[in-house]
């Protein structure tokens, strides 16, 4: 199966140290010929890290895309009515957002973008990147493992010895979990050896 002709919310969220390897997969969508329409939250928006400055994740990711990047709550909120959207990827999808979305919080566009999704009963796909993913927010993980139409990339331990509680999404499996998803299947196993 393939995406094509698909059009595909790409959204991304603070977890800066895996920003660069999100966006070969963003690039990948596109090049299968999925219309790809770029969500940013507003800390990766605005905030210039280590990782690289905002005004360069916006750039590429318009790039890639050829699309205008969706950044805030208001112009996120179509997506719902409009139906804008087969799918929703987020990726990476920080521990913040997780827990967001697990109690029904709505302060972000990705947040709105997922919520509209969700009104539609259309699927939301999470690519999880968290420390505190097997501490703090192993409820908000186990909610929406629980709740219909989110799916989850596969993810595992990225750092076992030096974050136990670390949890990273296997970002090659992005498109397999989307083709799963729009299957109304959560792509299996969830738990893999993270290398």
């Amino acid at each position: 199966m393939s995406v094509k002709g698909l059009t595909i919310g790409f959204a991304v969220t603070g977890s800066y140290c895996t920003l660069n390897e999100t966006m070969p997969y963003i690039k990948s969508l596109v090049d299968e010929e999925a219309n790809v329409i770029p969500i940013m939250s507003h800390a990766v928006f605005q905030k210039d890290t280590k990782f690289g400055k905002a005004e360069y994740w916006r750039k590429t990711m318009e790039e890639i895309t050829s699309n205008k990047i969706i950044s805030t709550i208001v112009d996120a909120e179509p997506i719902g009515p409009q139906k804008l959207l087969d799918i929703l990827i987020i990726a990476p999808c920080t521990g913040n957002t997780l827990a967001k979305l697990a109690n029904g919080i709505t302060d972000t566009a990705v947040l709105m973008a997922a919520k509209a999704q969700l009104r539609n009963q259309k699927p939301v796909v999470i690519a999880i990147s968290t420390n505190d993913g097997l501490s703090m927010n192993a409820k908000n993980l186990g909610i929406l493992l629980n709740t219909r139409n989110i799916y989850l990339v596969p993810f595992g331990q990225d750092s076992p010895q030096k974050k136990a509680r670390s949890i990273v999404a296997h970002f090659p499996l992005i498109k397999e979990t989307i083709l799963e998803a729009l299957e109304g299947r959560q792509i299996q196993p969830i738990l893999l050896q993270y290398k």
